[in-house]
């Protein structure tokens, strides 16, 4: 893999201008506006060499680690999403008995971290993260009881991997040549799947048989 192509919503553009006037810069944003699609391929790879596919009839789960296969109703729209996708440009699809020239797979990827806070680095070491004039009494420093609170982040993120199996016999490897990767809020979306991967393919002109 040697290049990648990134697509930002404008609305995080936009929120991203105006971060210096804002505490919560990605407040205001739709689910839509919040996702990031980032593609990723092996320039070495012609998909023009590339006539069949077959897509992988469950969904891999990778949550903190631990993989399982699910197939929810989710899950069929994005493989549906995709499939559609894939013979618009060009590819046909075929049974995975009938020795497809590429392997589609279609992961859902959760990370949960967890995390201290210091608040007294908000209130003193960093110059005062909240604004005391605000409230109308500047030059007020803030006092925290509790120093230190935990907090959890659970992310989500969507993973279309594109496999050569063409010419995995002669070389012994499944290499992977496109990866696509869709990160962002409400992604798990039946109702949005097949738009969700269209703008993640539409950045990628060269994956054609064409």
């Amino acid at each position: 893999m040697k290049m990648r192509n990134f697509l930002v919503s404008g609305g995080i553009l936009a929120s991203l201008f105006l971060s210096s006037c804002s505490k919560e810069p990605l407040a205001g944003l739709t689910e839509e506006d919040s996702r990031i699609y980032i593609t990723n391929y092996d320039s070495t790879a012609r998909f023009s060499n590339f006539n069949t596919f077959s897509v992988s009839d469950s969904v891999t789960v990778i949550n903190n680690g631990q993989v399982s296969k699910q197939l929810t109703s989710v899950d069929l729209a994005f493989i549906n999403a995709t499939k559609e996708v894939m013979r618009s440009k060009g590819f046909s699809l075929v049974s995975k008995g009938d020795s497809p020239d590429v392997g589609v797979n279609v992961t859902r990827i959760y990370n949960t971290s967890t995390g201290v806070i210091n608040y007294n680095d908000y209130f003193g070491g960093y110059g005062g993260f909240y604004d005391p004039y605000y409230w109308g009494y500047g030059g007020y420093g803030y006092y925290s009881p509790y120093q230190y609170a935990t907090y959890t982040v659970r992310e989500g993120a969507l993973s279309i991997d594109i496999l050569n199996l063409k010419q995995a016999a002669s070389t012994n490897q499944i290499k992977v040549v496109w990866t696509g990767l869709i990160r962002g809020s409400g992604i798990f979306n039946a109702a949005t799947a097949a738009s969700q991967v269209n703008m993640l393919f539409q950045q990628s002109p060269y994956l054609t048989t064409h």
